[in-house]
């Protein structure tokens, strides 16, 4: 496999496949190319195609860095720190190579809106950078319009082993388009808070998660993730919010809404620069839960969590 060289340093081909035989062909003729140029080479996709590419390169596997992308991309808010930028930035030096599929058949209408925005969002996280991120597409079994979106969100598209640039790039149209509004449902348990009942909310959202099933690890987590965005609420979120949490399907729900807006579509998946103080609220909230999402306008901005009981 040969990628389309750009002006940038950056590339991030898109590959649409329609059998596991082309699957195990294109990832390992890519992660073979790598490594023949030296490159590091990291590989994230779904446990099944893990199996595929690794016994698709045999002794060509050893010592290279394999993670199944339904663990470590669970939520896709923390790949970008916890999976792609933390190979990347292990590796300052030359060129990297990474096989990332955050999207796959088994995600759900809940969680889409957030790959989507994920992949759209990794390449203003990667401008300029030396690196290669391949991400598959199972043309067979996934949407239409989820193989429209990658055409946005990819600047070249494999596909039937061709590479061409997409016609159809604009990755901040996605990053917009799944801005959607964000109603709590009416059931919800609310709780109103400012400086003076931050410690009353978190208060309230224990005892809230505790009757929707949340015990131990769990229950921590919500806690602090809770925590995390009151606390946000209050210093940058005009000083006062409005905590909603209710039951979903399995999954406890909470969303924090306040009067502040998120400028950086990169807020909570940008990894702190060494000494930086603060900003790592949100990339915490992202590394505890199963999915974050969020809507930001000028008129307030609601961040949404969930945790699988």
């Amino acid at each position: 496999m040969s990628t389309v060289s750009t002006n940038e340093a950056f590339e991030h081909p898109a590959l649409f496949y329609r059998t596991a035989q082309e699957y195990t062909d294109q990832t390992v003729s890519f992660v073979r190319e790598g490594l023949a140029a030296g490159e590091p080479v990291a590989v994230a996709v779904p446990g099944p195609n893990l199996e595929l590419i690794k016994s698709g390169l045999g002794s060509d596997a050893h010592g290279l860095l394999f993670l199944d992308m339904t663990d470590a991309g669970r939520n896709p808010g923390r790949i970008i720190p916890g999976v792609l930028r933390k190979f990347a930035d292990a590796h300052p030096k030359g060129r990297v190579r990474i096989i990332g599929e955050p999207i796959w058949a088994g995600r759900t209408a809940v969680e889409y809106p957030a790959c989507a925005q994920h992949e759209a969002l990794i390449n203003a996280a990667f401008e300029g950078r030396a690196a290669t991120i391949l991400c598959p597409y199972d043309e067979a079994r996934l949407d239409a319009d989820v193989l429209a979106d990658a055409r946005l969100t990819h600047p070249t598209v494999i596909s039937q082993g061709r590479e061409q640039a997409s016609d159809a790039y604009d990755w901040e149209a996605i990053v917009a388009r799944y801005n959607e509004v964000l109603q709590p449902a009416l059931d919800a348990a609310v709780f109103s808070f400012d400086a003076e009942k931050l410690s009353a909310a978190r208060t309230f959202a224990v005892s809230q998660v505790q009757r929707l099933g949340l015990d131990g690890t769990r229950l921590m987590e919500a806690e602090l993730a809770v925590a995390e965005l009151t606390t946000n609420s209050v210093v940058h979120g005009g000083g006062h919010g409005t905590l909603a949490i209710w039951g979903a399907e399995g999954q406890v729900v909470v969303e924090v809404r306040d009067a502040g807006r998120l400028l950086d579509p990169l807020a909570g998946r940008r990894p702190p620069e060494l000494g930086q103080l603060g900003g790592r609220g949100l990339m915490l909230v992202h590394y505890v839960t199963d999915l974050v999402r969020v809507h930001t306008t000028d008129d307030g901005t609601a961040v949404r969590f969930y945790l699988t009981l």
